[in-house]
C-alpha cells in the first residue's frame, strides 16, 4: 500500500482512482471493488466493530485506497502501511452535501424506507446476495457510525464532514499529507507522489448522472416487484374463489 486515501465519498474519488492508477498506483480501492468482491464486507463490518482484521488479506493486492469504507480507517492502514503517503481528497462541504444526499444516500433510503421497501430488496437480494450486503455495510458504517443516523440534518453531516477533514489534517504528519480538490488536476497529485505527469487530460469522471439513473431504477424496482406480487396474488384468488364456490 502505497497511497492511503482519507477523503469521503462523493469528493471526486471515482476520478481520482482513474488517475492513481494511471500513475501507477493500482489497482485502487473504491467502493466499486465492494461490487466487485461482496466477500470484503466481512473484513469492513469486522474493523467496524473493532475487531483485528487482515489488512494484507483484504488489501495486499492494491497500491492505493479512495472512498469509503476505507477512508474510515485511514489511521489503521497507516499503522499497517507506515511508509505510505495519506490523499485527503475534499471539496466544498455545500456541494458534497447536496451530491452525497442525491445519490448514494438516495439509495440507502430507497432500500429501507418502508417494510413493503424493505421486504422488496430482501426478495431481490435472493437473487443478487451483492446487494443486501454492501446495502448493510453501507447503512451501519456510514450512515449509522459515520453521520450518527442523522444525515438528513444537514448541518449535522456537514459539521461531521469538516471535523473528519480537520482530524486527518491533525493526525497525519505534514509530510505525508496531501490536501487535495480533484479540480487542482495533477500538477499537485504528481509533485507529492514524485512522479511526471502524463501526457493527457485529468480524468473528469462525474458519476453523479450514472447514480441517479441507478436510484431511478432502484426506485421503479420498489414499486414494480410489490404491483407484480400484487397481480399474482390476484390471479391466484381469481383461479381459487370458483373452485371454492363449486
Amino acid at each position: 500500500m502505497r497511497v492511503i486515501g482519507a477523503g469521503f465519498g462523493r469528493t471526486g474519488t471515482m476520478s481520482l482512482k482513474v488517475a492513481l492508477e494511471d500513475l501507477g498506483f493500482g489497482p485502487c480501492y473504491h467502493m466499486t471493488e465492494v461490487f466487485e468482491h461482496p466477500e470484503h464486507t466481512e473484513s469492513w463490518d469486522a474493523a467496524r466493530r473493532g475487531e483485528a482484521v487482515d489488512w494484507d488479506e483484504l488489501l495486499g493486492e492494491y497500491d492505493a485506497t479512495v472512498d469509503w469504507p476505507a477512508c474510515t480507517f485511514y489511521e489503521e492502514l497507516m499503522e499497517k502501511y507506515p511508509d505510505a503517503k495519506v490523499l485527503l481528497s475534499v471539496r466544498d462541504a455545500e456541494r458534497w452535501y447536496e451530491s452525497t444526499r442525491n445519490t448514494i444516500y438516495e439509495l440507502g433510503k430507497l432500500s429501507a424506507s418502508s417494510p413493503l421497501s424493505r421486504a422488496t430488496f430482501r426478495l431481490v437480494g435472493l437473487f443478487v446476495p451483492a446487494i443486501g450486503k454492501i446495502g448493510r455495510m453501507n447503512n451501519k458504517l456510514i450512515w449509522a457510525d459515520t453521520f450518527d443516523g442523522r444525515f438528513e440534518d444537514r448541518d449535522h453531516a456537514k459539521a461531521i464532514f469538516e471535523r473528519h477533514n480537520a482530524e486527518v489534517r491533525s493526525k497525519v504528519p505534514p509530510e505525508k499529507l496531501l490536501v487535495y480538490e480533484v479540480k487542482e488536476g495533477w500538477g499537485p497529485l504528481c509533485d507529492f507522489l514524485d512522479v511526471e505527469a502524463p501526457d493527457k487530460p485529468f480524468p473528469r469522471l462525474n458519476d453523479t448522472a450514472e447514480m441517479r439513473q441507478r436510484v431511478r431504477m432502484v426506485r421503479a424496482i420498489s414499486v414494480a416487484v410489490p404491483a407484480a406480487a400484487a397481480l399474482l396474488l390476484a390471479g391466484a384468488l381469481y383461479l381459487l374463489l370458483p373452485r371454492r364456490g363449486r
